[in-house]
Formats: C-alpha cells, sequence, structure tokens
C-alpha cells in the first residue's frame, strides 16, 4: 500500500503495480501549483529523458486562444489520410487523460504513460514538475519511443513559457489572439499575443490564422527571421457563392501557390482549417487536393460544438468548451443557424474566466438560461453566474448539472435547442450524465 499524507494524497512514488489513476493522482499532489509557468525545469528532465529533439519526426507546434485543438485535428485527420503517422499531443481531456496522447488517432494505452511516468520520475530526481508538465513529458517521451512522420503539439497556455515550448518545432502556428489567462499572459491583445509569438524558429515557417494580427507577433517574427505566413496577406479563404444558392456546402482555398476549389464545409472551424491547409500547402505541397479535402472533412473533436443528442421528434443538444469571449461569439453565430427555434442554454464555468464577457456574447441568442455550480475546485457558483447576466433576461440555477439537466429535460420540446457551454468541465459533467441514462 502507497503512503498517503493527512489528506488522502500520495506522498510517495507509486508502486511497480500501481494504476494510471494512481499514478495521476500522485502527480496532483508532489506539485503545489496547478500552472507554474518556465522552461528551466521541465528542460533539465527532458534532456535527461533524451526527449528534448524528436528527430525522427517532423514537428508542428499550435499556439493560439482558442481553435488549437480543432487545427490539430484537422492537420491529423489530413497528414493521416495522406498515409503518414501522425502522434498528437493536446490538453486538457474531457473524460480520460489518455485523450492527450494520440497516436495514429488512438488514444495511447494506460501502460504506456505508466511507462513514461515511472521514467520521468527517475529522471526528474530532485527537479519539481507541475501536472502539465508531467504529462508533455510523457507525450514528448512516448512520441520518441513511436517516431511518427509527424508530431503535432497544442500549447496548454500561452506559447513562450509553456512546456511544449521546450521543443524546437519545425512549424508554428498561432491560430487566433483574444485576452484570456490575463494573470499570466497579460490583459491586452499585444501582450498576448507576444506570448504567442514564443513559438516562433528563426528561419521556420509561421503560420498565423488570426486576421487581426497584434503587431506584437509581426515584430518578434522579423525580429528572429520567421518564415511569417499570414492569412488574408499570404493565404484566403472564401464560402464559394454557388454553395449558398445550391446548397452543396464548399468553400474554396487560395494562396500564391495554390487554389483547392470545392472544399466541403468542415465539422470544425472554417478558419482553423483554412490555417490547417496553410500549414500543408507550404510544408507538404506533395499532399493532394483529395486528400486535404477528405481529411478536413471527415475531421472531428468531442467537446466542440458536438451534437450529442440527435434523435427523431426530440429536442437536439449540443456541447461546446467555449469558456472565454472569442469562443462564445463564435458560438453564438452557430447557434443562430438554429432560429427561430427556442435556444436553451445550460452554462457552467470557472471562477477565473471572464464570465460577464462571455455571456453577453450570447444574450442575444440564447431564449432560456440555466445555471449550474462546477464542483471543481476552481468552479464558479450558478448564483455568481446569474450576476453576471443581464438582468433584464430570465435565469434559473442548480447546485448540479444533475439538477440542471433534469429541469431542463422536464420542459422540452420537440423542436427545441439546447446548448451546453462554458468549460472543459461543463461537458465533462453532461458527457457523464448522458453516459447513465
Amino acid at each position: 500500500m502507497m503512503n498517503t499524507d493527512n489528506n488522502n494524497q500520495l506522498t510517495t512514488k507509486p508502486a511497480a503495480d500501481a494504476s494510471l489513476s494512481q499514478w495521476l493522482d500522485y502527480l496532483l499532489s508532489i506539485h503545489p501549483t496547478e500552472i507554474e509557468m518556465g522552461l528551466t525545469r521541465v528542460t533539465e528532465v527532458a534532456k535527461r529523458l533524451n526527449a528534448l529533439t524528436l528527430s525522427e519526426s517532423k514537428v508542428i507546434i499550435v499556439a493560439g486562444t482558442n481553435g488549437k485543438g480543432t487545427t490539430c485535428a484537422m492537420l491529423e485527420s489530413v497528414f493521416l489520410q495522406a498515409g503518414f503517422t501522425v502522434g498528437v499531443y493536446s490538453s486538457p481531456h474531457l473524460v480520460n487523460f489518455n485523450e492527450r496522447v494520440r497516436l495514429d488517432h488512438k488514444d495511447v494505452e494506460d501502460s504506456l504513460l505508466i511507462e513514461a511516468f515511472s521514467a520521468i520520475e527517475i529522471a526528474r530526481a530532485e527537479i519539481s514538475l507541475s501536472y502539465f508538465e508531467f504529462a508533455t513529458l510523457a507525450g514528448l517521451y512516448i512520441f520518441k519511443l513511436a517516431a511518427p512522420d509527424i508530431v503535432l503539439l497544442e500549447v496548454g497556455l500561452g506559447g513562450r513559457l509553456d512546456a511544449t515550448n521546450i521543443i524546437d518545432a519545425d512549424v508554428s502556428v498561432i491560430t487566433s489572439i483574444d485576452i484570456d489567462h490575463q494573470e499570466y499572459l497579460g490583459d491586452t491583445r499585444e501582450l498576448v499575443g507576444r506570448e504567442k509569438a514564443g513559438v516562433f524558429r528563426a528561419k521556420k515557417l509561421a503560420v498565423i490564422g488570426e486576421p487581426d494580427t497584434p503587431q506584437t507577433i509581426t515584430d518578434y517574427a522579423k525580429t528572429i527571421n520567421a518564415n511569417e505566413y499570414r492569412v488574408n496577406k499570404d493565404f484566403s479563404y472564401s464560402i464559394n457563392e454557388e454553395s449558398i444558392s445550391t446548397q452543396t456546402n464548399t468553400w474554396q482555398y487560395q494562396s500564391r501557390n495554390r487554389i483547392i476549389e470545392a472544399i466541403p464545409l468542415p465539422q470544425l472551424p472554417l478558419a482553423n482549417a483554412a490555417t490547417a491547409i496553410a500549414v500543408i500547402e507550404q510544408t507538404w505541397p506533395q499532399i493532394s487536393d483529395a486528400d486535404i479535402k477528405i481529411g478536413i472533412a471527415k475531421a472531428s473533436l468531442s467537446g466542440r460544438f458536438e451534437c450529442v443528442l440527435n434523435q427523431p421528434n426530440q429536442a437536439k443538444v449540443w456541447v461546446d468548451v467555449a469558456h472565454n469571449p472569442h469562443a462564445a461569439k463564435y458560438l453564438a453565430t452557430q447557434l443562430q443557424r438554429f432560429k427561430p427555434a427556442r435556444i436553451i442554454a445550460l452554462c457552467g464555468m470557472l471562477k477565473d474566466k471572464d464570465a460577464a464577457a462571455v455571456l453577453v456574447e450570447l444574450e442575444a441568442v440564447v431564449d432560456e438560461w440555466n445555471f449550474a455550480t462546477l464542483t471543481v475546485e476552481r468552479g464558479s457558483n450558478a448564483a455568481d453566474l446569474v450576476n453576471k447576466l443581464d438582468a433584464s433576461l430570465s435565469s434559473s440555477q442548480f447546485e448540479s448539472m444533475d439538477h440542471a439537466w433534469q429541469s431542463i429535460k422536464a420542459n422540452l420540446n420537440a423542436d427545441d435547442v439546447v446548448i451546453v457551454f462554458g468549460s472543459f468541465y461543463t461537458v465533462a459533467a453532461f458527457n457523464e450524465l448522458l453516459e447513465r441514462e
């Protein structure tokens, strides 16, 4: 049996036969803070693991306020369609920790993560690592062993000081820029942009999918001589006009080097699809238009405007992890297409998010508001969220996701649309409810 302290947290290295859940409990207990920016500690441990370079793989690092996961998902889908082997590191996970490390679109097995954690625990010795740093090193350890053709690294927070940035990537990507995590990244788009531009590398491709690019990003790219490749300057995209009238739902990508027409509209945000194609056409030009179209059309990602209940003659239920104003604004445009149906919101958020700014983006499209308390350490109380909503709008508050959902279900009409949003924790909790039903 493993030793524990008075709070029942593991304080010694898990035994040789420990489960993944025991290892995860241990990782949570050994570092005092959830987030600790800086690369010194994690870089040293990566060196000891011989995982500071992934020389057998081409590496793409993806930063941005929103769209990182969806851009990675579309890149992954196209590369697999084209016959490459692909590793993806992403965060956070919705249900299982294994979601954070994928090889050829499959979550890695518990045994491989445990092997990685054991090796990291030995290598770190006296060095303290956060939960995220442990997770990132586990991904790098596994990619070093598997040596896929391409590795996609999704930045966790910011870019410059994020643990993923210890790798010198072959291609860097910024998907979008908005205000989030102000305590770490700053409270202006210029400051946020500079932090995210920290993933750029000298003389290497830097793809920027943010149309309103902060000057700090361009300035930094020039300073280090990165090969900037920017939307609406070097590449562009548009929905085909004929597709609107004929309902064929296609769009076009265009750059100096390549035009791809009649691309099926993706399940994921179009702007991120265009950013993914920009990476591909610049770095893997041999990938055919056909493989790009199929890969983009097939790509999906749990929790990103995902329909989780869609049965005949019943209300439809969608989930989305949107938790900042930029993501909420995009979510509002997606919901608008369901009008004039009644749109019912079930929202749960974290205390450190700008809930008022998020809610205001959706107030015009949502007809009925329901708030649930998130029962996690950083979870916001439902009553606090109600206070962030326009006082003229009616709302209900609940002590749990379960109580909120039961109340909503009791009053649903067949043509209603329910949107569950506000956090990864919100979507995960709701998905667990559905699994129990």
